[in-house]
Order: C-alpha cells, then sequence, then structure tokens
C-alpha cells in the first residue's frame, strides 16, 4: 500500500478514485471506466510534476524519510554481484546498522559500506533505524584498512539520522569511533564514492562520507543536525522545524551550490520511493563514472585529491 505524505493529498485523493474505478470495473465486467481512469491518471501525472518541482526543504526532509524509499539493502541486490557482508568490529561486537562487506560492482571487486534503516518494524529494530553504534563504525573502519590494503575502490551510502545517542554507545566510545572512521576515509589510498540516498545526519553520516566523490540523490538531505534537533536547541521548540530546515540549507541544491557536494542525482517525479529501480540504475551509472575517473590516479593522487577536496570547503564562501 502506498504511504501518502501530507503535501501530497492532492495526489492520494486521485489515486483513491482511481482505485476505487479499477475495483469497480473487476466487480461489474460491463462498466467500462477506461476513459475516466485515463483521465484521472493523466491528473494524477499533472499533480505529482507541479507538487514536486516546487518542494520546500521541510517537504525534502519527509520525502528523504519516506519509509517506502529504496535503502541500502535494495541498491546492494540490484547493483552488486557475490556480495559478503563482514560482521564484528573484532572489539566489541556487531551492529546492523551498518552493513558492509565484499562485492563485485558491475564486474568490479569493491568494498560497499552502508547505512540500513530497515523496511518493516522488525527490520528496522534489527537495524536499529539506521542508526550505528561505535561498533558499527569500528567494522567500517576494518572493511576500510582491508579496502587499502588490497586496493579495492570503496563505495559509501549514506542514509542515517545520525549515530545512536544511547548511554551505552557513549560509554563505548561514539565520538571517538566516528571521528576515526572520518580518519580512515582521509587515509586510504584508494578511490572512495560516497551517496547520500536518505538521510544524511551528522557525524554519523560523514563518518563514512569523506570521500573523492559526494553524491546526493535530488531529494535527500545532508546536514549537522535534524531539523527538529535544530529547533529544538536554537528555539526550545521541535514544532518549528521547518524553518529550521530551510534556515540550515540541508538540501541537495544548497549543498551544490556550497560546493559540499559534488553533483546531483535526478529522481524520478514524485520520488524514488515511486521508481525505485530507475533511480538504482541512475545511481549506479554515477558511481560507475566517478570510479572510472579516479582510477587513472595513483594512490596518492587519490588521497592527496580527497584530502584537498575537504579543505576547500568554506574558502569560496
Amino acid at each position: 500500500m502506498q504511504t501518502y505524505l501530507d503535501f501530497e493529498k492532492p495526489i492520494s485523493d486521485l489515486e483513491g478514485k482511481i482505485h476505487e474505478l479499477k475495483k469497480l470495473a473487476a466487480e461489474d465486467e460491463s462498466i467500462d471506466t477506461s476513459e475516466e481512469i485515463a483521465r484521472l491518471e493523466g491528473r494524477v501525472r499533472e499533480a505529482t510534476e507541479e507538487i514536486y518541482s516546487k518542494l520546500n526543504a521541510w517537504q525534502k526532509t519527509q520525502v528523504a524519510r519516506h519509509p517506502q524509499r529504496p535503502h541500502f539493502v535494495d541498491y546492494a541486490s540490484h547493483l552488486l554481484t557475490d556480495f559478503t557482508p563482514l560482521a564484528g568490529d573484532r572489539g566489541f561486537g556487531e551492529d546492523a546498522a551498518i552493513q558492509a562487506g565484499l562485492a563485485r560492482f558491475r564486474g568490479q571487486p569493491v568494498a560497499v559500506i552502508g547505512q540500513e534503516k530497515g523496511h518493516d518494524t522488525k527490520s528496522r529494530l534489527k537495524h536499529n533505524f539506521g542508526s550505528p553504534r561505535p561498533e558499527g563504525y569500528r567494522k567500517a573502519i576494518r572493511v576500510m584498512e582491508m579496502a587499502d590494503r588490497f586496493g579495492l575502490p570503496i563505495i559509501s551510502l549514506v542514509d542515517t539520522a545520525g549515530a545512536y545517542p544511547g548511554v551505552g554507545a557513549e560509554e563505548r566510545g561514539q565520538a571517538e569511533a566516528i571521528a576515526r572512521s572520518t580518519e580512515m576515509c582521509l587515509a586510504v589510498r584508494v578511490p572512495m564514492v560516497s551517496v547520500v540516498i536518505g538521510e544524511g545526519g551528522s557525524g554519523g553520516a560523514i563518518a563514512i562520507a569523506t570521500g573523492n566523490r559526494v553524491y546526493m540523490l535530488q531529494n535527500a538531505i545532508y546536514s549537522v543536525i535534524s531539523p527538529e534537533g535544530a529547533a529544538s536547541i536554537l528555539w526550545r521548540d521541535s514544532t518549528r522545524a521547518k524553518e529550521a530546515a530551510t534556515n540550515m540549507r540541508i538540501t541537495a541544491e544548497d549543498l551544490k551550490e556550497l560546493g559540499i557536494i559534488d553533483d546531483i542525482i535526478p529522481e524520478p517525479v514524485g520520488g524514488a520511493h515511486r521508481d525505485p529501480q530507475t533511480v538504482i540504475t541512475a545511481t549506479g551509472n554515477v558511481i560507475e563514472e566517478a570510479l572510472a575517473e579516479l582510477g587513472k590516479l595513483s594512490g596518492d593522487e587519490v588521497r592527496a585529491a580527497r584530502r584537498q577536496k575537504f579543505l576547500q570547503i568554506g574558502r569560496n564562501l
């Protein structure tokens, strides 16, 4: 069943009418509703195009969090072959919020790291809603070290509201684990391509997104804190999240303008959740092109270019 966001009410109303007409035609074959259905489908396309052509920052935040949006497991199943997940940080335990391992991406051996939120209650609990604990980041470090040792390019897919803020996570060194993971991203001598496919929340995102190339899907967000968190801190009122989202400049267009990301991957009209296969294929094409370009550089050049990229951020503002 399709899940609709608040601002999609015109679309949900029209698609509800289409569903009723199809049900009516199925119950009584003598009733021809094809023309009316075709007319309504045209209005749905028009309404979807109009609504999604002028989304504000808060609406894009809602789209980025859409429960039916494709997650890491969807990208992995379509873009990777021979994916071998690796578990544990060899120090404390396993963290299912971060999925990492070795695979082939369109025939090329790679290391893959991504955050998985889950699709239903059971999987969301298993993956801790995509909020990694320290052992998740230490697992990512282990995989990055392995990739560097064997000369494997790294692909990271970012989708997290932020690192898990629980007491246990803090006791086990959450901040240190995030810092070490970010440091490892900057240290490896292999190409690293990162894509924000949904939410890119704070240090929990940048810990695996400090790549040579950083891309965002058109309706993804990337921020130092969630809009609700910013509103709570600045105004002690989380209901001002919409205002915070606008002022924080968290959309792909804003971040491209600021030089934080390299490019934007277009989404189908209506968002990635309406046509997952198209956006997954487009993402794969962008990653393939980036790896081909970076593959021409030596290890030292790859690392130097990555470090320089992040040192340059903010200098021209």
